[in-house]
């Protein structure tokens, strides 16, 4: 990968074509398919019984002026107070911390598996310490549809971690624990956050499958490559649970005192409030990349290779003055943010060209991206 001296930061050009990504994200209103084992048909019924219902709402509302000032000022008041709530956690990085559940075990799982000689021993016990994450690679051996190998008899379940670690192997642990791990920390479960999920998840596993094959494009590290571009979502994946987190505690007791009171006109205009997402992705693009790196440091990882690339993403470096290690993840990235985009129009060729020049890809490298299956991990 050539890098010169060149030196200044981001063209505008770059920073604004990366931000409508974000904006498609967490803003837009598209909708996109589960990622293989995605999200229960249930919840995806659930929400698209209250967008219709909110719809109705906003469109009975409009009509009538008197509701529809109601329902301005309180809509504005409860986002008002749902995104103070949320920047008063920002500000505190512990306090983030606290309220993810995110613990130092899964932050060592991630590190040790970047280590060449480590052993199935070593990860064992943390693995088990660790009750979601155990389930999942349980889950991996014994799912019908897994195309990864499984016991001789395939009716037998397989529940002893011991032997579903081994079945699984190292190199495939690489790839799965860094993958289950983003996947716990996104929003799950609330129906607010289902489509911003699935498009983050979407987009967070494109840029680690890219990072994966640029990496043994240049002969690096793929594993490296591919768990710090998952980690390069990392705090916004919390950003966005605690914003959940914080709009469904607030709507919800909104909504129980206005129906506790009997006032009609408040409660329509609390349940046809939305997810302020506007809001939260300003923060998300205020705090996410410091944070990525804070909260390790926060953890006592400050000396592990994966803080080490986020910090330095997070500065804003000219991209030939970036490490090896940490071009491939902003090159990955920026791959990623040009295919979504383009699948939705929202980038034309000329834009694509500046994003391309400016990462400095070559024609190899795009001929080997183009290869890739980014619908799914390519486990040995």
């Amino acid at each position: 990968m050539a890098i010169s001296i060149a030196g200044g930061v981001r063209p505008g050009k770059v920073i604004e074509i990366e931000r409508r990504l974000y904006t498609q994200l967490i803003v837009g209103k598209h909708k996109t398919n589960a990622m293989l084992d995605e999200l229960s048909v249930e919840l995806e019924e659930s929400v698209n019984k209250l967008d219709i219902e909110r719809q109705a709402l906003t469109l009975r509302l409009e009509k009538q002026a008197k509701e529809r000032n109601v329902y301005l000022e309180v809509s504005a008041q409860l986002t008002r107070t749902v995104s103070n709530a949320i920047e008063h956690q920002l500000a505190h990085p512990q306090m983030i911390l606290d309220g993810s559940g995110i613990g130092d075990d899964q932050i060592l799982l991630l590190d040790l598996l970047l280590k060449p000689d480590l052993n199935l021993n070593r990860l064992r016990p943390i693995i088990q310490s660790i009750s979601w994450l155990s389930r999942d690679l349980i889950n991996v051996i014994n799912s019908p549809v897994s195309g990864h190998r499984r016991p001789k008899n395939a009716d037998v379940q397989v529940t002893d971690i011991k032997l579903v670690l081994n079945y699984i192997g190292m190199e495939n642990l690489r790839l799965l624990v860094p993958y289950f791990c983003l996947r716990h920390w996104l929003p799950s479960g609330n129906a607010n956050l289902l489509w911003i999920s699935r498009k983050l998840w979407r987009y967070s596993m494109i840029s680690a499958i890219a990072a994966q094959a640029l990496a043994e494009l240049y002969n690096q590290q793929p594993s490296l490559a591919y768990t710090n571009a998952l980690m390069y979502q990392f705090s916004t994946s919390i950003i966005l649970s605690l914003s959940g987190l914080a709009f469904e505690n607030t709507w919800g007791t909104w909504l129980r005192e206005a129906s506790h009171s009997r006032e009609k006109q408040v409660y329509d205009a609390v349940m046809a409030t939305d997810f302020p997402a506007q809001a939260v992705l300003d923060q998300v693009i205020q705090h996410s990349h410091r944070l990525n790196w804070q909260l390790l440091t926060l953890l006592k990882f400050e000396d592990s290779p994966i803080t080490l690339v986020l910090k330095e993403l997070d500065h804003d470096y000219h991209f030939t003055e970036l490490s090896v290690d940490a071009a491939i993840v902003a090159k990955a990235s920026c791959y990623a943010k040009v295919l979504l985009l383009e699948e939705q129009q929202q980038i034309d060729p000329q834009e694509k060209r500046i994003m391309f020049d400016y990462y400095q890809f070559s024609a190899e490298e795009i001929f080997r991206l183009k290869q890739q299956n980014f619908r799914k991990l390519d486990l040995c």
